[in-house]
């Protein structure tokens, strides 16, 4: 039996849950932000990227489908779920438990540090991506240059995703570099996984903070009334 009272199959089958599905929502990340980052080269790049994903060349009106947005979006709140409950287990429950996590905080190992880190960022992120996709799934046509920058100037969500965007990165960019230690550790140099992972950091900030400002740039200029984008 371990700590928390479930048997050692139980807990790696769970252990291999966690890892699976923080490993899809990181990559789901990874791809996220470099198609939303579109927005940097133009409203219409992100119009034609939002009408690719969307599947608009199956459309015979070239608007795509909304639908598969919501498949999507139910698709990471199912992945969202099973990786939280099996990553629950992981929190201190018990007065031992929080002094030993002291007492790991006082030590001075990168790794020990990361994985706090990546603790602190995941309590975070259990109440904040939660908003962000009950948005999504609320209005799922509301995607495209004019409607997202909207959302983001008018409604108040670019708040949100300033908080949203480091948080979310560093953590999916943590757990990417402990799966590939504990599932590739003897094949892996950990000096050098280390490297690679805080260049992706500072990658996908600094891209992430990109296209944030340049969502905040197209909301200073929408049309009144609003309107969806259409290309010319």
């Amino acid at each position: 039996m371990t700590p928390n009272g479930v048997s050692g199959r139980t807990a790696a089958r769970l252990d291999r849950w966690q890892g699976l599905s923080g490993a899809a929502l990181a990559i789901f990340l990874l791809f996220h932000l470099h198609f939303e980052s579109s927005i940097l080269f133009g409203k219409e790049a992100f119009y034609r990227v939002v009408r690719i994903l969307e599947a608009g060349f199956l459309d015979p009106q070239g608007h795509g489908f909304p639908a598969l947005t919501v498949l999507v979006a139910l698709t990471l709140t199912v992945l969202l779920l099973i990786h939280a409950l099996t990553a629950l287990r992981r929190f201190p429950q018990k007065y031992r438990q929080w002094r030993a996590l002291k007492q790991q905080a006082g030590l001075r190992l990168p790794d020990t540090r990361l994985w706090l880190l990546q603790l602190a960022t995941g309590f975070a992120l259990f109440f904040l991506v939660p908003v962000h996709l009950i948005g999504i799934l609320l209005d799922p046509a509301a995607i495209g240059p004019h409607q997202s920058a909207y959302r983001i100037v008018e409604q108040g969500f670019g708040w949100l995703y300033m908080l949203l965007m480091p948080l979310v990165v560093l953590h999916a960019v943590i757990g990417l570099y402990r799966l590939s230690l504990k599932w590739f550790g003897d094949k892996v140099s950990r000096a050098k996984a280390r490297k690679l992972a805080l260049g992706v950091t500072l990658w996908l900030l600094v891209l992430g903070s990109a296209s944030l400002v340049m969502w905040l740039a197209v909301g200073q200029s929408l049309p009144v009334p609003l309107t969806p984008y259409s290309p010319n």
